[in-house]
């Protein structure tokens, strides 16, 4: 028996952008779906390029990168945007990739976007390689925040998950984007059984002496190399039980809001207790989108680096945004087919369900390099 979990394969059609199911005519406007939830939330990869090769997302060699003319320009990045906010009511904008530090025309894009709209918060994820270098004039272009992916403060272990010898890079990366306010800094660590997890009570005591806030996240399938299993999967349970050996975690007060990160307090434990001792240190966050889903109050619509609209980070379908701009369709136009391929974004992914002893699923073809997380 093998069990597919996520979306169904994409329909002869959805690649061309035709919807599999009819937005009506009197749906609300915005970019709602059937089941009565709202993106507004917008993550854009600028590119499928990166300098790292992570374990957990891309093969040793690398992937064929996309050729430079099925990349959205700086000027069709601003026009989606635009459309995006002005028409479809999206209210946070994310900059991933790839990496999104390998282009040359990063802080322009930034500052083209910032000037069309001053008070959208415009964050970005990056591997931190080559930030210590830009940080500041990101910061002058108008970016807001940013999230630094760091699974080990081991050379010998970042180098194994990495492939490349550059923590050092990545550390004073962190360093230079807080100087220059591009705060909080967030951190987005991903364990590997028997690699990196027994770091986590330390990772998060280094991150909690900074000011920085780190985000531990369930390795998800999205894998170039396919060789993501659930039982080697650290689970976000485990993640918390690994960190209860130094800390209490206390849930954070502060509303969710459709946040994929729950949010702890973290206190000190008490030697040889269950007890917590003195105050709260700061937060630590746990995105836990395999065993624990946050579908149901998603608010996240994607776009490739080559324009293709994603409703979801598991999905097989994809609607073409760039290519129909391309021909010259009007921002009315353009934010149809956006609403049209929202519209029938699929209720939950399903892998929640799956126990440890299940076949492995069919994942999606895309590993996360190529889709932007």
């Amino acid at each position: 028996m093998t069990v597919q979990l996520g979306m169904p394969q994409t329909p002869k059609g959805a690649g061309t952008g035709l919807p599999l199911a009819t937005r009506p005519a009197d749906a609300p406007p915005g970019l709602l779906d059937r089941y009565g939830r709202r993106a507004t939330d917008m993550r854009l990869s600028l590119t499928d390029k990166c300098n790292l090769r992570c374990t957990y997302c891309m093969p040793a060699e690398g992937l064929e990168w996309l050729a430079k003319q099925a990349v959205m320009s700086a000027e069709e990045i601003v026009r989606i945007v635009r459309v995006g906010v002005d028409r479809l009511g999206v209210r946070e904008l994310r900059l991933t990739g790839g990496e999104p530090l390998v282009r040359a025309d990063l802080t322009s894009i930034i500052g083209a976007i910032r000037s069309n709209h001053p008070e959208l918060p415009i964050s970005m994820t990056t591997n931190g390689v080559g930030l210590d270098k830009k940080a500041s004039a990101l910061k002058a272009a108008g970016l807001t925040r940013i999230n630094v992916s760091l699974d080990s403060l081991h050379e010998e272990t970042f180098a194994k998950l990495t492939r490349r010898p550059f923590l050092d890079r990545v550390l004073a990366g962190v360093d230079a984007a807080w100087a220059a306010g591009l705060g909080p800094v967030k951190l987005n660590a991903v364990l590997m059984r028997g690699i990196n997890d027994t770091e986590s009570p330390s990772l998060l005591a280094w991150a909690l002496d900074r000011g920085y806030e780190l985000r531990f996240i369930e390795q998800m399938p999205l894998d170039a190399d396919h060789g993501w299993t659930r039982r080697n999967m650290i689970t976000a349970a485990e993640i918390r039980g690994l960190l209860s050996t130094d800390y209490v975690l206390s849930p954070d007060p502060r509303a969710r809001d459709g946040a994929p990160a729950e949010r702890f307090e973290v206190r000190r434990r008490k030697a040889g207790s269950e007890e917590s001792q003195g105050p709260v240190l700061g937060t630590v966050g746990i995105i836990a989108s395999v065993t624990e889903p946050f579908c149901s109050d998603c608010r996240r619509t994607r776009i490739t680096a080559e324009g293709k609209i994603m409703s979801c980070l598991f999905s097989r379908e994809e609607f073409d945004l760039l290519g129909l701009l391309r021909e010259g369709a009007s921002d009315e136009a353009l934010a149809e087919r956006w609403q049209d391929a929202m519209w029938v974004k699929p209720k939950a992914h399903g892998m929640d369900h799956v126990g440890l002893d299940a076949p492995d699923f069919v994942q999606p073809d895309r590993s996360m390099s190529a889709i932007g997380g």
